[in-house]
């Protein structure tokens, strides 16, 4: 199935949860906040959101600085 994940198309088979995501594209799970077609999803919920074809997820990673 197609996902857009920052922008970009990607595939993924067919029941990908976001946390399986999130492991495929090498995300680390620390400091990270993600946006299921535009509605945060909290971390606990992550193992149990199935993706559908043409989802839109956006991984924003926080940043410190000074």
């Amino acid at each position: 199935m197609d996902v857009e994940v920052n922008g970009e198309e990607r595939q993924f088979p067919e029941g990908t949860t976001l946390a399986r995501l999130l492991e495929q594209v090498g995300t680390t799970q620390r400091g990270v906040a993600v946006a299921l077609d535009g509605s945060v999803v909290i971390r606990s919920e992550w193992q149990r959101v199935v993706l559908s074809d043409g989802a839109k997820v956006e991984i924003l990673t926080a940043v410190q600085g000074g």
